[in-house]
């Protein structure tokens, strides 16, 4: 694999304000000299530790390949690799690189966790009330981080965290998932009262651009996303915190969401520069068999014409021996362009309602509207055009992967699923609409679609073919996790013990999360 790049200059300059050091009284230095007096009237005494916490929630930078790319988007659907790296041997063929995955780990405890204990740090000591607006909004964005944390490792150090006695302590995915809803829930409840407050919008790297009214609804929203996420393993839980966020006056997000990085989307050197990274093969299954007009956005045509498909996409977990073998296949398209990084579309929004709706929560409304919605929210998001006909197709499916290169590596899409809503259809068949849209609409966030594929089983995600795993990983239940970091092994190993029995099975991709059960979902 290539080496990561270096951080560029400007992105050190901005961490350098904000560097961790092992003191947890006092993580922030100010080499500037500024008195305490003005950083307190500035706010940037707090304000500071909110910058690194929005860089890493998905790596800005080079980090993001083994962050997110060679795990979640991979695993997903959404992009596979030309690059033969270790010789084949490697997380696409089920032999986890333990120096590749725990990029995901110490991104959180490096730059995600300390920084959100200072800021709750310095505000308790100010023992200013009005202050307690930025905890609340340091949480909102912790649980955007470590939700999708637990989610590629399950128990993770978190409720316990704060108390240096107690830091190393994991927590049960369980314990985590409800510690991420009385966070979210008190955020949501506190902030109401600062909605007109402004001091957040110079600290602010998102979209949101300081409205407190838009941070309530991203946190109400993203409560949804994870009571849906438990609904299986506790639908009693998924239900009243699903029924919170849709009855709760925070609303829902109704735009995109996304952080102003001022770096290149990470995928733009990943695929453009280095080639590392291709279209999936279940991605051009079903977005050349409905014939959708996103395709063009996601990604371009394969530089190789002759590969007899205008897109062309690659399966993953395949027998490649060069990366000249695959790399002409199509790369990641315009949809990355610009520097922003998405954390949630206003699309997965309207899908998480639809499947809400489907399952009876009050408040839902019509699983059909909010699916229409959903796949007019998306069009609208990429500038496509002609929704309504998209929406009426009722006989497009996706279409059987042929490999161009190789027929041992054709397989047919297992389903015949539509595209038109089909709303006497039974809930499973309406949740696999439901899923295989909002798929299309949350891309190329790969690891919230590895999550939502590990809880469904949809869309229809395709079996590796070479599999190095040693009976660790089954091919036909495919992989399910990622096992516990090194470092964590190494350093806090008794912690990890204990981690590892809240698993249920032995620490390895072929072991299921908490919330990841097997069968139907209703």
């Amino acid at each position: 694999m290539k080496k990561l790049i270096k951080l560029t200059f400007a992105l050190m300059i901005a961490l350098s304000l904000v560097q961790c050091t092992s003191d947890f009284e006092k993580i922030n230095t100010n080499p500037e000299g500024i008195s305490d007096e003005s950083l307190t009237q500035m706010n940037n005494h707090i304000g500071g530790s909110f910058t690194p916490m929005f860089l890493y929630v998905m790596n800005v930078t080079s980090g993001y390949q083994t962050q997110q790319n060679l795990i979640g988007d991979v695993y997903s659907g959404y992009m596979s690799s030309p690059t033969p790296f270790l010789g084949n041997v490697n997380n696409m063929t089920y032999s986890l690189v333990d120096g590749w995955n725990g990029e995901p780990w110490s991104k959180a405890y490096e730059e995600v966790m300390p920084f959100a204990l200072d800021i709750k740090n310095t505000v308790t000591n100010t023992g200013d009330a009005t202050a307690f607006i930025f905890i609340h909004l340091a949480n909102i964005i912790k649980v955007t981080a470590m939700h999708r944390v637990s989610d590629i490792y399950g128990p993770i150090r978190y409720s316990k965290y704060d108390d240096i006695d107690t830091t190393g302590e994991y927590d049960s995915q369980e314990v985590a998932y409800t510690a991420f809803f009385t966070d979210l829930g008190e955020a949501i409840d506190a902030l109401e009262e600062f909605k007109s407050d402004v001091r957040f919008t110079d600290f602010d790297m998102s979209s949101l651009e300081g409205d407190i009214s838009l941070w309530r609804a991203f946190a109400n929203s993203l409560r949804l996303r994870l009571a849906l996420r438990i609904v299986k393993i506790n639908p009693t839980l998924a239900k009243t915190q699903g029924e919170l966020a849709l009855a709760s006056n925070a609303g829902f997000l109704e735009t995109d969401m996304f952080i102003n990085s001022g770096f290149p989307h990470p995928l733009t050197y990943i695929s453009g520069t280095w080639g590392d990274i291709r279209m999936g093969a279940e991605m051009e299954s079903v977005l050349t068999g409905y014939n959708d007009g996103r395709l063009e956005h996601y990604f371009n045509p394969a530089e190789d014409t002759s590969l007899g498909s205008f897109y062309k996409g690659i399966r993953m977990g395949i027998a490649i021996v060069s990366k000249t073998e695959y790399v002409a296949h199509s790369s990641i398209g315009s949809v990355v362009d610009g520097e922003t990084m998405q954390w949630m579309s206003a699309a997965e929004v309207d899908f998480l309602q639809a499947e809400s709706a489907l399952r009876a929560w009050t408040g839902a409304g019509s699983a059909a509207t909010h699916y229409t919605n959903g796949v007019t929210t998306s069009f609208t998001q990429h500038g496509v055009a002609d929704v309504a006909s998209y929406l009426a197709d009722d006989t497009s499916t996706p279409a059987n992967f042929v490999d161009a290169l190789n027929k041992a590596n054709n397989i047919a899409y297992a389903s015949d699923v539509k595209i038109a809503y089909n709303a006497s259809g039974t809930n499973e068949e309406q949740l696999e609409q439901i899923i295989t849209q909002k798929w299309i609409a949350m891309f190329p966030d790969g690891q919230e679609a590895w999550s939502e594929f590990r809880r469904t089983g949809y869309p229809r995600i395709f079996p590796v073919i070479v599999n190095n795993s040693g009976g660790k990983i089954d091919t036909d239940i495919q992989i399910r996790r990622i096992n516990f970091v090194v470092s964590e092994r190494n350093t806090n190993a008794a912690n990890v013990n204990i981690a590892i029995g809240y698993l249920g099975g032995d620490d390895t991709g072929g072991t299921r999360l908490w919330w990841d059960i097997a069968g139907g979902n209703f």
